[in-house]
Parts: structure tokens; sequence; C-alpha cells
């Protein structure tokens, strides 16, 4: 029988899909906010995600639907380098954090998956990721994967053993996240057999490089207007003037031998900017089109589409692939702003999938069962 899962902080999800796709697990319960990325989950699995986890009326009916393996991506701004960086003492997404934990406590599933951004285990020096582990290993009675204990029973874990990387698992995105796996330690008192780390990349191909992700060619509205890009140049000059890094990146640049695209982003123009590409195509250079101030630019620089951005999170040509078909799409009257959005918030499915695998193999493992992912 498939485990049963609940998907909360469910975005588009991507979660839910990478376990899906292992045939062994089947979700029972979704929960997410935005008007807008429910859309689309509707579209995608016929399925209602628009509940709230800190609403009491769903949490009651969290605990009335059985279910064995919770997953969360709960929300990262607070956490991020983007955001606010005010991690718990922002009431309205940090707080989430903790209505996970009552969910988990009032319920006890097997075992559970969290994700969130790289930043989380070194924001405020430490200290929130040391809470996040307290809380859920002192607080809740869970084994986190990376977690073990000194003799005086204190917590010893390194916060790079939290981290798995896009790139290290078949696609051309470098991309750091947060995983925190934990395991149900009254349920299984053998827990501490399991590995003592996450996997760290999988020998899955979905994409060989970047190149195998870009179309050509694309709708001329995708290019810089020339005054749009110069004026990038000039920030990004004036950053490496004083010192920062900052500025919009063009990825397939000549000098790049092996080119990677960088964090796909949810905050907007940022995160088009930093995964720009040159795609030389007859006719753009110079071409007027209403919606832009200037003529488009010189160099046939251009953002990646929505498409490419959902190539490089696994969304397209890998996780929706029926009898040889494609079939993802977004639903009519998704704008392009909201497709880059949601696909930026959400997750790498070829990651999720292989951890999801890795769960298996530790289910099997705590119930002595051979396994079934090598």
């Amino acid at each position: 029988m498939p485990y049963r899962t609940i998907d909360l902080c469910a975005g588009i999800g991507g979660i839910r899909r990478g376990f899906e796709m292992t045939g062994r697990f089947e979700n029972v319960l979704s929960s997410e906010i935005d008007k807008y990325a429910c859309e689309t989950y509707r579209h995608l699995y016929e399925d209602d995600p628009e509940n709230d986890i800190t609403d009491e009326k769903f949490k009651a009916l969290i605990d009335q639907t059985p279910y064995e393996i919770l997953l969360a991506g709960f929300p990262c701004q607070t956490f991020s380098r983007a955001g606010l960086q005010q991690g718990f003492e922002n009431d309205e997404k940090g707080i989430i954090f903790l209505h996970i934990v009552d969910i988990i406590e009032r319920t006890r599933p097997r075992a559970f998956f969290l994700e969130n951004v790289d930043h989380l285990t070194s924001h405020n020096k430490g200290e929130t990721l040391k809470e996040i582990i307290e809380e859920l290993e002192d607080g809740l009675n869970y084994h986190i994967v990376g977690v073990s204990r000194a003799k005086d029973g204190s917590l010893i874990y390194k916060p790079r053993d939290f981290i798995c990387n896009s790139r290290f698992f078949g696609v051309p995105q470098n991309r750091p996240r947060t995983y925190l796996v934990g395991f149900d330690r009254v349920l299984f008192p053998n827990i501490d057999e399991l590995p003592l780390e996450l996997p760290k990349s999988s020998d899955l191909v979905v994409f060989n490089n970047l190149v195998d992700i870009l179309d050509h060619p694309v709708d001329p509205k995708y290019y810089l207007s020339q005054g749009y890009y110069d004026t990038l140049i000039t920030h990004r000059e004036r950053n490496y003037r004083e010192g920062n890094r900052f500025g919009f990146k063009i990825i397939n640049a000549p000098e790049i031998e092996t080119p990677v695209a960088n964090t796909l982003l949810a905050t907007g123009g940022s995160g088009k900017e930093r995964n720009l590409v040159i795609d030389d195509l007859d006719g753009i250079p110079g071409t007027v089109l209403e919606k832009k101030r200037t003529p488009l630019n010189d160099e046939c620089v251009r953002n990646l589409t929505p498409t490419e951005w959902g190539r490089l999170q696994g969304f397209i040509g890998y996780a929706f692939i029926e009898d040889g078909e494609d079939c993802f799409s977004f639903p009519d009257g998704i704008t392009d702003n909201q497709k880059y959005k949601q696909l930026g918030n959400s997750v790498t499915i070829p990651v999720i999938r292989c951890l999801a695998e890795y769960m298996l193999n530790c289910l099997g493992q705590l119930n002595d069962e051979e396994p079934e992912y090598i």
C-alpha cells in the first residue's frame, strides 16, 4: 500500500509530484493560500489545496485524516538572502514553522520532509537552525537525518549536511536548498540504524547542460530593450566599484565552459536578471516593440522563458511525462509573471524524487524490508 502524504505550504505541488513519481506515495490532503498557485495546483492535480495551516478548522481536518508522511516547503522569505531575514521574529511567515510543529505533535506522522532555502542553515549565526532542530529532536522526539548526540545528550550536526544542490541531481541549475528529514523515534526504536546523511547527488541526467533547456527561436518580448540592458550594465559596474558582486549575469557567455543557471527566484526582476542568455536571432537588434520604451538590444540578450524555467525545475521534460508526451501546463490566464513566481517558489523535482526514494529505503530499513532503491 502507498504511504499517504499531506502536502503543506504546497505551492504548485513540486514536492508532492516528486514523491508521487516513486509510485509509493499518495497525497490525501493539501494546503496553500496563494490563490494563483492554487489555480495551478488544481489544474495539475484536480485537487483543491486552498486551505490555511494556521486555521484551527483545517488542523482539525488533518486530525481526522489518516496519513503517514508530512510534506512541507514552509515559507522561505524570512530566512532567505532576498527576504527580510527576520526568521521567527516575522509573525506572518516565521511562525508557519511553529504551526507545522503543532500539526506534527498532534498527528504523529511516521516521518516528515521539510524544505527551505540554504540560508536557513546560517541565518542568525546558526541560531535559527539550532532552534528548529531542537524543536524537532527534543520537543517532538523525532530523529533528523544528519543529527547525532554526544554522550551528554547534546545535538551534533554540520549545517552543510542538510543542503542538497539541484545541479548534482540532473539539471543545470545551481540551487542549494535545506532539507530536513525526520522519523518518529517512538514508532521506530531502531532509528539509530539509519544512514548518517542525505544523498548529495544522483546518477539521473534530465538535461545534460544549459543548452538542452533553451528554446530557439523565442518570442521577441523576452529580449531586453537596449535602455534596460544599459541600465543593468550601469548598476553592475557601480556595484563592482563598491566591492559588491551584485548585478546581472549572462549564464551562457562565450567564456563560460560549462554554463549553469543561477538559482531561480520568485522576487521578480532579480530572479530573471541573474539568468540572462545570449540568443542570436536575425532581426532582433533594433526591433521596436510596443510595450518596450527603447528598441531591443544589439547583443541579443534575453531572459529565460517560463518554459525554460520549467525545465530547470523538472516540471517540464521530466515530471509530467505520460506515454512519451509532456503533459505539464499552466491553466489558461496565468501571466508570465505568475509563472516565474510559481516556478521560482517551487522545488527541483528530480531532487525531491531522489530524496523520496531515500526516505522509502529508510522506512524499509526501519520496517526490516529489502531496499527498493539502491
